[in-house]
């Protein structure tokens, strides 16, 4: 069922999408920015991008303040192609996101702004309203969950995909800043993971839901067994080990000089879901996930550094290949 939900390339994604800020030239600290550019961000905005520019659909389910930020933010998804029919207007004090974050490594900033965030906004009459049958799979990430009324919408539409007998795709994506505190993270994310046929995550995140990092390698491997048809478990420069099937597949990185280290889980996941929509086996969806991360950090911005399927292919053709297992 699962390969057969991907193939319809058709996602619907449920996150915020966000405005973000990042000083010009590459290497400037926010402190000493004259000029700063401007582009869209947010997780699950970044993702739905990376998979229309990868060749497949992807509509997203957000709330945006209505006002000049909020409307850049509906511009950019339609620039992006991103079906933006489930993306609602919220006035009042709620305000739209916005990260300010630096374009290099050493001593890197990043500053995000989420009081009153607008896509906590987000309830379940808005998911009420959309037809899951008109999509193949639900893909959200664990920021979605932080806060109310947003937390049930997301588990009502987890609900209704398991209705529809869509798969439901979840990256942990764990945010300590938009939580209560992490005890009440890690219940609520233990529980989304529980209802999810595929959970990606990197070490330390999968250490938090299991209580201590020492325990994530052995929380992923139980999630394979008892749930999720797929559980991939990232380590950073160490690459990612990935359980399927009832094995365990090591797979490394493509190095490459990076700029920032924003991005990369956003477009690993675009990346892995592009190519197993087109039917690629999983060791190379996951290898092609990585190669897309791989661009992304290399390049300013993140919505706007989404590698497309030409970008992906002339990277992979030009670069050595990934490290060793």
């Amino acid at each position: 069922m699962l390969n057969d939900a991907l193939a319809t390339g058709n996602f619907l994604v449920i996150g915020r999408v966000g405005m973000d800020f990042f000083p010009d030239p590459p290497g400037t600290r926010t402190r000493d920015a004259t000029t700063m550019h401007v582009s869209m961000g947010g997780s699950a905005a970044n993702t739905a991008a990376g998979l229309v520019k990868l060749g497949c659909k992807a509509a997203l389910v957000t709330a945006v303040s209505d006002d000049a930020v909020g409307w850049y933010c509906e511009g950019q998804l339609d620039l992006y192609g991103v079906d933006r029919t489930h993306v609602k207007r919220v006035r009042g004090e709620y305000r739209t996101s916005l990260a300010v974050y630096e374009t290099r490594i050493e001593e890197h900033q990043s500053v995000i702004y989420r009081n009153n965030a607008a896509d906590f906004q987000m309830d379940t009459a808005d998911i009420d309203a959309i037809d899951f049958t008109a999509y193949g799979a639900v893909l959200t990430a664990g920021t979605v969950f932080a806060a109310e009324p947003s937390r049930a919408a997301a588990f009502r539409a987890f609900e209704k995909a398991k209705a529809a007998g869509l798969p439901i795709l979840f990256d942990i994506d764990y945010r300590p800043y938009s939580w209560p505190s992490p005890q009440e993270a890690a219940e609520v994310l233990t529980r989304a993971g529980d209802m999810a046929d595929v959970i990606v995550g990197n070490d330390e995140e999968f250490g938090f839901m299991a209580g201590h990092i020492d325990k994530g390698l052995a929380k992923a491997r139980t999630l394979a067994k008892t749930s999720a048809e797929i559980v991939i478990y990232k380590m950073g420069p160490e690459g990612a080990i990935t359980f399927a099937d009832g094995a365990e597949t090591r797979t490394g990185i493509y190095p490459v000089e990076a700029v920032k280290p924003t991005g990369a889980g956003d477009s690993f996941m675009a990346g892995l879901l592009a190519s197993l929509s087109q039917g690629r086996a999983l060791e190379e969806a996951v290898l092609r996930g990585s190669a897309c991360a791989s661009v992304v950090v290399a390049k300013p911005g993140c919505s706007p550094a989404m590698p497309d399927t030409n970008e992906l292919e002339a990277f992979l053709a030009a670069h050595p290949g990934p490290t060793a297992a």
